[in-house]
């Protein structure tokens, strides 16, 4: 009888673990079936992941704007007798506080990046790796939206309205990312309560492989010897000394050279984040259809890091050699920041590849590390103008082309893109 007990309590077991599981009481043939169906019917721009990445996006943008409108405002705001600005939506809203002299070190350039790892515990559980390029690529592109907005619009509110007007049109619409955060965001699929169950049943089987609910300790010891760990982090901190000298410095060579401050000009001074906005989703979406055609995941984060990196270096480093068009420069200082986004589905987002279920520490971890060169471009680049005023330019940009070059390089080598061993499930034996 007791053996009877259990053998029925046995098959209960089984009986209620298929009806859980999405895929079991199915052959291998219908799972291949299913696998292969199931992106095209989950697939939608409608849907609760992709609603989630439109919220991070929004959240992305408030975050940005508000660290814009700080320095749109704080001239005004120091200066309490008048509330007009000295400057109408100018460059120097970027995260940046002098342009006009190149020894000084941007103060504010390194808060960027505190925001940004945590964010990426969401794309663990919720992008399906063949999506994962052009969901965390339409979230992160709301920093780009951000500094575009309140760089065109930032000076104009608090030149007609009055500098607190600003604060308090971006904070009311920061409330409201808020709120849709805290209604619509959560943990995983699972938890979800107003999810699609296709949906949910899609997103669950295609990160079966890559993140369990179990916790376990950060390898620290294995990620400090992983060079595909390093390889990331090095190529993350050459792009960003470039991208912090095409912010910091490109404006106030322009008005060095031509005589022409641009930033007095809203418009010219938000235009290379425009396109930066456009093509950070362009690429995003390229590089998940790029994964449609069969190439390999590694392929296609090394194709972007690389379209990110060459172009706007090579941009940047020809730059003193059209010193004679005014038109040419500005076209080539707008191409080279808007192009520098194509890393986004590459280089950035290799976390989740190669260790999906530390990426969020993973992903703050190397942004904090490139964030380092928000302090040493300045600080040398400074140095190189002050020791030698006639090629000063030209050897600030040509050490950018070095550097950046040098860490697309060692992540060509190094860089990898499948789930590193560290990084995979361990399972611990009880005797």
């Amino acid at each position: 009888m007791r053996g009877e007990k259990q053998t029925s309590e046995e098959k209960n077991t089984v009986t209620t673990m298929t009806e859980l599981s999405p895929t079991a009481g199915k052959n291998s043939q219908d799972i291949q079936g299913d696998e292969k169906l199931s992106p095209r019917k989950a697939l939608s721009i409608c849907s609760t992941r992709y609603g989630i990445a439109f919220i991070v996006h929004l959240c992305n943008f408030i975050i940005m704007a508000q660290n814009i409108i700080m320095n749109i405002t704080m001239v005004a705001m120091v200066n309490n007798t008048s509330h007009q600005p000295s400057f109408n939506g100018s460059t120097e809203g970027l995260p940046v506080d002098s342009f006009g002299d190149p020894n000084n070190s941007p103060k504010s350039l390194p808060a960027r990046g505190l925001g940004y790892g945590g964010q990426f515990a969401i794309w663990e559980r919720w992008s399906p790796p063949h999506e994962r390029s052009r969901l965390c690529g339409i979230a992160v592109s709301g920093l780009l939206l951000g500094t575009c907005i309140a760089i065109l619009l930032g000076g104009i509110i608090s030149q007609t309205l009055g500098w607190p007007s600003v604060f308090y049109i971006f904070g009311g619409f920061g409330c409201i990312c808020f709120l849709l955060w805290c209604v619509l965001v959560y943990d995983d699929p699972v938890t979800h309560p107003w999810i699609n169950i296709t949906e949910k049943e899609y997103i669950i089987s295609s990160l079966a492989q890559q993140v369990n609910s179990t916790k376990q300790p950060l390898p620290i010891k294995a990620m400090v010897r992983s060079l595909p760990l390093w390889s990331m982090c090095v190529c993350c901190f050459s792009h960003q000394w470039l991208i912090n000298i095409i912010i910091i410095y490109a404006p106030t060579y322009i008005s060095s050279v031509f005589n022409i401050d641009i930033k007095n000009s809203g418009f010219l001074s938000a235009l290379p984040f425009i396109i930066a906005w456009v093509i950070c989703l362009l690429g995003s979406y390229l590089a998940d259809f790029l994964l449609t055609k069969n190439f390999r995941l590694v392929t296609v984060r090394k194709i972007a890091t690389v379209l990110g990196n060459v172009p706007s270096s090579t941009f940047l480093l020809i730059l003193p050699f059209v010193a004679s068009n005014y038109i040419i420069a500005v076209s080539l200082l707008t191409l080279s920041c808007g192009l520098g986004l194509l890393c986004q589905p590459g280089v950035y987002i290799n976390a989740l590849d190669i260790a999906p279920r530390h990426s969020s520490f993973l992903m703050g971890a190397s942004r904090a590390f490139a964030q380092i060169s928000a302090v040493l471009a300045p600080t040398v680049s400074g140095f190189l103008l002050s020791q030698d005023p006639e090629f000063g330019w030209r050897n600030v940009f040509y050490l950018s082309f070095v550097i950046n070059t040098l860490g697309l390089i060692f992540y060509l080598i190094f860089g990898k893109a499948d789930v590193q061993d560290w990084a995979k499930e361990r399972k611990l034996t009880h005797l």
